[in-house]
């Protein structure tokens, strides 16, 4: 589905997220991803939804949601890949703003370099940037990119469309035990943040299953030395390691909102509970998917998550 949510977002509230990348399309190849690994890496811009089918998909999903009273925050682009991939960014962002909600897009800022998304992205309320490291080494261990980018390149067009964008600018930097949770790399990581305009850096652990099994979230004594370093040197840092929380929406279609959702966006066995509860369905709905093979049930870090089986 192009389009999921309500979810309840950390960072945006009620965040009523836009799929305009099939899975999974993307530069990078996080070895943190709760989508997977990338079985199509690129950097090649084109068309993969029209324009018409993203606005008519929101449109629709908007007034489900109007009448069932539920409330949105911001309309983001957090796709199964990198959403500027997508050529047709710019004229969606500027068909979607006549709904009159603010508009997020979660990237991992490996395009930036180039003019053409600095431009799409400009009508933008809010533009988040992964910054997980400036150190090659770790960046290609964390991060895995396409083969063909440059880390210098990708920090400069970071720092030119900062200084030009008029929306609300965020970093977040992802720490994974062992990788880039060392004291020299959150130090180099910092410094460079601290030269860009921004209004805030996210520290974020791993909370929701990793593409890479052996991924593990830092200990307690790492996020704070992170927390440290950063608050150092950046004027604004908040640290995220926790769950978002329970308050998924529904407004029509249980089976298919929740598909809607997994796909993208696992979620805990209480969270899946409580989405049940207000759509008056049962576990027989997640028993039923689980069999069919929809569906499948993972545990990490102590918590035990539904995700959906994704066939590529």
């Amino acid at each position: 589905m192009i389009t999921f949510g309500p979810i309840p977002s950390r960072r945006l509230g009620r965040s009523l997220g836009i799929n305009n990348i099939p899975p999974k399309v993307c530069s990078y190849s996080c070895v943190y991803c709760q989508v997977g690994a990338t079985d199509c890496m690129s950097i090649s811009r084109k068309e993969f939804f029209d324009t018409d089918k993203i606005f008519s998909a929101v449109a629709e999903k908007i007034q489900q949601l109007q009448k069932a009273g539920e409330k949105i925050d911001y309309l983001t682009f957090v796709p199964d890949g990198e959403p500027t991939l997508d050529i047709n960014l710019g004229r969606t962002i500027e068909r979607l703003k006549s709904f009159g909600i603010k508009i997020a897009v979660i990237t991992n800022a490996s395009l930036l370099w180039d003019k053409e998304v600095q431009s799409d992205l400009m009508n933008t309320d809010w533009v988040s940037m992964k910054i997980d490291s400036v150190d090659e080494n770790i960046w290609r261990k964390i991060n895995r990119p396409h083969g063909s980018l440059d880390l210098k390149k990708i920090v400069t067009g970071i720092k030119e469309f900062a200084s030009v964008f008029k929306g609300m600018l965020v970093t977040e930097t992802m720490l994974v035990k062992g990788l880039n949770d060392n004291i020299e790399s959150l130090s180099k990581t910092a410094q460079i943040i601290s030269e860009i305009n921004l209004h805030k850096a996210y520290i974020l652990a791993p909370t929701r299953p990793p593409a890479e099994v052996l991924v593990k979230k830092p200990s307690v004594e790492s996020i704070n030395t992170a927390y440290q370093i950063y608050s150092s040197l950046i004027h604004n840092v908040e640290l995220i390691a926790y769950n978002e929380g329970t308050d998924f929406s529904f407004s029509s279609d249980a089976e298919k909102e929740l598909l809607s959702i997994l796909a993208v966006h696992p979620m805990r066995k209480d969270a899946v509970g409580n989405f049940l509860s207000r759509s008056n369905s049962t576990w027989d709905l997640i028993n039923n998917l689980i069999r069919e093979k929809q569906l499948k049930e993972v545990t990490y870090s102590g918590n035990t998550f539904l995700i959906k089986n994704i066939t590529r």
